[in-house]
């Protein structure tokens, strides 16, 4: 070999390993979707705007808990008590399993497509650190109460840990986040029964959780302060918090389930999803409803164990999980049923609801854009003159402005436009 030759092998192989090591395809392509993770992403963008706006009704006057407020007629206290029972608590498990489900997927076509393990995990840390400068610009101007950078400092610390874990090594540590969720759940408890208190549990004089919202705030300026302090507690102090507490084991069982493909194929795994789905559920339900029978007053019990930390919101919480997902199952079911029936009645509804999940981040921040301006008192304070029923209509209203959204854009073969700015950031072309 010449000394040319031999010097134009060395430059070369700088720009051989950057091309082995830079990822070798961009995102998901249409063609590669599947239904069921859409399908329950579109969904669960329902519940989470039901759940998010009853913090608006910033001139009710809220329980021990803080979460709903318990004034209102009949028709809300039925809102009320079916909020409790199948949303609160219940939404966010349903949203950490398919955010994991989403970041092993990403992570197996990235693999399979030729691009090392350890590229596909930078890959991913870079759409967590995106993610936690989204989550704090969307509390900071619209809503405290964000969840996308919880999820991302979550991802960032899974992302690192688990991605490249056997499946055995997977299994071992869902045991152990279990084991570790539940222990630290039932301390409390557990302390209490011994020292013969378990009325006394919790503060039923703590500062309702809805005002960590400012919704009632008519300074924008005054409203933004308080919203990046909670911002900042839930994404920096909250986060790391809940992976001590164990709650990170939705997201590693979304892993789980993106190795074996289990919304993909939902026929492959129907005797676990049948399981799932009726024992979470069941379980999710029964478990909030000791808290939603006090709450609207058809069993009296202490404010104490009705407030945060109480023992009714520790079973409303941990049980929570398990309905999250139930809900997961449910949905690949109906997918399952609904692919193999001949005449697909419906299939505009499923497509416009799969083409919000399709575009979920631009969803959710779009829901916020909306209600935001609309109910808080510095913008028109609509907020203050709803009831629990009409502001769960008025939540459905959001939603279905979104899915009309998202469905034009399907239509028209447009993505979100939180998610094409969240690619370029991510795969730099």
């Amino acid at each position: 070999m010449t000394v040319e030759s031999t010097e134009e092998a060395d430059e070369a192989t700088p720009r051989a390993r950057t091309v082995r090591t830079a990822p070798r395809r961009a995102g998901v392509l249409p063609g590669e979707r599947a239904l069921a993770p859409d399908l329950a992403r579109g969904l669960m963008l329902l519940f989470i705007v039901l759940s998010n706006t009853a913090f608006h009704l910033s001139a009710a006057r809220h329980g021990p808990s803080g979460w709903q407020p318990v004034d209102g007629g009949w028709v809300d206290h039925a809102v009320q008590f079916t909020m409790i029972t199948v949303l609160d608590l219940r939404i966010y498990p349903l949203f950490a399993f398919l955010f994991g489900y989403g970041m092993m997927q990403l992570f197996l076509r990235q693999t399979a497509a030729g691009t090392s393990e350890r590229e596909a995990v930078r890959l991913l840390r870079r759409r967590s650190l995106c993610l936690v400068v989204i989550g704090l610009l969307h509390a900071t101007l619209l809503m405290a109460g964000d969840i996308v950078g919880f999820y991302g400092i979550i991802s960032l610390a899974l992302g690192w840990l688990f991605l490249r874990r056997s499946d055995r090594a997977l299994k071992w540590w869902i045991l152990i986040a279990t084991a570790q969720l539940l222990l630290l759940a039932a301390e409390p408890v557990v302390s209490a029964l011994l020292s013969g208190e378990l009325g006394t549990m919790g503060d039923a004089g703590a500062e309702p959780g809805a005002d960590a919202f400012a919704a009632g705030e008519g300074n924008w300026l005054t409203a933004a302060g308080t919203r990046f302090t909670t911002g900042l507690f839930v994404t920096f102090a909250a986060a790391p918090l809940s992976l001590v507490g164990g709650v990170y084991v939705i997201f590693l069982l979304g892993f789980w389930a993106a190795r074996k493909g289990v919304l993909e194929e939902p026929g492959r795994h129907l005797p676990l999803l049948r399981r799932t789905a009726a024992i979470g559920i069941t379980v999710g339900w029964l478990g909030a409803l000791p808290a939603a029978l006090a709450h609207v007053g058809a069993i009296t019990v202490p404010d104490d164990a009705q407030s945060e930390g109480g023992v009714l919101t520790l079973l409303r919480d941990v049980t929570g999980n398990a309905a999250g997902l139930g809900y997961v199952a449910a949905v690949a079911l109906f997918v399952h049923w609904w692919t193999r029936r001949e005449s697909r009645r419906g299939s505009k509804a499923v497509t416009a609801i799969s083409a919000v999940g399709k575009r979920s981040l631009s969803c959710y921040l779009a829901h916020s854009l909306i209600f935001a301006p609309i109910l808080a008192a510095w913008g028109l304070g609509l907020g203050a003159h709803l009831t629990s029923a009409t502001m769960a209509l008025f939540a459905v209203g959001v939603w279905l402005v979104t899915v009309a959204g998202a469905y034009a854009m399907e239509r028209a073969g447009r993505r979100g436009p939180v998610e094409v700015a969240l690619r370029r950031v991510m795969y730099r072309r």
